[in-house]
């Protein structure tokens, strides 16, 4: 084999080798952004998720401080009748 064929044959390997790392790390990236979309879809559905929770927690918070107040209301009113029947009774 002469000089220039080896030479040659020393271009076509390393371009092939060239070829084959570049196409393994494009595929590689392929696979990893499709793995990082996977994970930034699945955060959104997670943070939509968080949102309804947090909607929902915050509706029961109302409904529970509405069913105090009245509860605070009735043991006024509870405690204003027992008063006016102990005045009553003196």
């Amino acid at each position: 084999m002469t000089n220039a064929s080896s030479t040659y044959l020393s271009i076509a390997v390393g371009a092939l080798v060239g070829a084959l790392i570049s196409w393994l790390i494009f595929a590689l990236q392929k696979k990893l952004s499709i793995k990082q979309e996977e994970n930034l879809n699945r955060l959104n559905e997670l943070n939509e998720s968080h949102d309804k929770v947090l909607k929902l927690i915050q509706q029961f918070q109302k409904h529970q401080d509405h069913i105090l107040d009245q509860i605070l209301r009735m043991d006024k009113k509870i405690d204003s009748t027992l008063e006016k029947k102990k005045n009553d009774n003196k």
